[in-house]
């Protein structure tokens, strides 16, 4: 998600999330009970005897009242039915029946090179002590857990993300999947601040950039063409730790240097990220390779810009953007990456003007924990913030999550929080028309002695 979005959102609740009940699989059953081994039968071993039988006069085996009575009470029991150990087509197993010991895929992990004569002095090791305490066994188990869900999600869509489908209908694949995986539904109060949506899915086509998703009454339905580029980005969080990754998907091969252009520009950034990194050099560096590509688009030749008013951004727990960029076009900055960061590392290549702008409309809500409820006189603006609240805290949302809820009659409460600034709007951000952006992204983990792209698969 792209970080031209305000800081100051309220984060969650401070406790942990309450980890999903674990289920764990029946046993395989004996070839035998589940009727796969032929000419065995009740009452027999796997290899055709009886041993409990008797023996007529004539050598035919004749059964005792007891066991015929044992027959009986076995043949009314009823079989139990197997969990499924695999995932579904869409996905809509919960991982925490395909992963019981909660040992999730670990993501692509860089083990970090430590000279020496470079290790932090104890003061600056204190200083981010209370970062790198945070990087627990249930830090990682969350933040995998949430990766994972990412790829089996993004997977499935990838199959389905064909022309003639509708955004609407692909927005509610994406999120049906993540909240099945994550094992929340969100429509408990509460529930989706345990794990869910990180934002709102972006379903963005063309010139628009970033922050459009399908908001029932704003638009005509819109439906996926062969000559779009869409670029797909949604967030997974479990207990506020969100996973935020986004790719781009074209039907016509004469946009695929683009693609490649941007693709490249993010893999360079996420090679060059670590400890100690420089924004100012990666930024330098990602433009380089970004502004290396050009396209050609009907007999017209096309430079591969940069664009220069979106960037990457640190991620905090239940806060999408925290207050470090990552800009990919060359930039004068003193901030530096740190032990103990979560980075979305993310890039934007487009043909048109590289500054993108405002459109119309209205992306998302996210809660500005710095702003002054003490204005707020409208009844039902400050019922609408309990439900926000509660619901979603500091967690980017659009107006058809509020509606999945219940909220009804919203919207008069809503302009009351935004002219207040309590609640911030998002717009669509957009280049000129006519022309096309792609992106990619991925969530980087700056460990101790190592950074783990969390995100990472074997599709992009």
């Amino acid at each position: 998600m792209g970080s031209k979005t305000p800081d100051g959102h309220q984060q969650g609740p401070n406790e942990s999330a309450a980890h999903a009940a674990i289920a764990s699989s029946n046993p395989p059953k004996p070839a035998a009970a589940s009727g796969l081994l032929q000419g065995t039968l009740e009452g027999e071993d796997e290899d055709g005897d009886d041993d409990d039988a008797e023996c007529g006069p004539d050598g035919e085996v004749n059964d005792t009242k007891e066991d015929k009575k044992k027959k009986r009470k076995r043949s009314k029991k009823k079989k139990k039915s197997k969990m499924p150990v695999h995932q579904t087509v869409p996905p809509r197993v919960a991982l925490s029946n395909l992963f019981p010991n909660m040992q999730y895929p670990a993501g692509d992990i860089v083990e970090r090179v430590v000279q020496e004569n470079l290790q932090r002095t104890t003061a600056e090791e204190t200083r981010h002590q209370a970062v790198l305490d945070d990087m627990d066994d249930e830090f990682l188990s969350d933040y995998r857990k949430a990766a994972e869900v990412h790829r089996q999600v993004r997977k499935h869509v990838q199959t389905i993300a064909k022309p003639g489908i509708t955004m609407t209908e692909l927005a509610q694949e994406i999120e049906d999947g993540v909240r099945a995986l994550v094992g929340h539904q969100g429509l408990e109060t509460g529930d989706a601040l345990k794990a869910g949506m990180g934002f709102p899915t972006g379903l963005c086509l063309n010139h628009v950039a970033a922050h459009w998703t399908p908001n029932a009454g704003n638009y005509k339905e819109i439906v996926l063409q062969n000559d779009d580029v869409l670029k797909v980005d949604f967030g997974v969080h479990v207990g506020g730790r969100i996973v935020d990754s986004a790719f781009t998907l074209a039907f016509n091969p004469v946009y695929d240097p683009l693609l490649a252009a941007v693709r490249a520009t993010t893999n360079t950034g996420l090679r060059e990220a670590g400890v100690d990194a420089r924004m100012d050099y990666l930024s330098e560096v990602m433009q380089e390779v970004m502004e290396s590509y050009e396209v050609e688009i009907q007999g017209k030749t096309f430079p591969v810009k940069a664009v220069r008013n979106i960037s990457g951004h640190n991620i905090l727990r239940y806060k999408i953007h925290g207050d470090k960029q990552v800009p990919f076009y060359k930039t004068k900055t003193n901030q530096r990456m740190e032990e103990g960061d979560i980075f979305a590392i993310e890039t934007f290549g487009t043909t048109g003007k590289a500054r993108m702008m405002d459109d119309v409309g209205i992306y998302g809500y996210g809660r500005n924990q710095n702003a002054s409820t003490t204005g707020l006189h409208h009844a039902s603006a400050r019922s609408l913030l309990k439900t926000i609240d509660a619901n979603f805290g500091s967690i980017v949302f659009a107006k058809r999550y509020l509606e999945r809820i219940g909220v009804k009659s919203y919207h008069l409460g809503m302009k009351s929080l935004v002219q207040h600034g309590v609640v911030e709007s998002y717009a669509p951000l957009v280049d000129i028309p006519g022309s096309y952006v792609a992106q990619f992204e991925h969530t980087v983990l700056l460990r101790p002695n190592c950074k783990e792209i969390v995100s990472r698969g074997d599709d992009y």
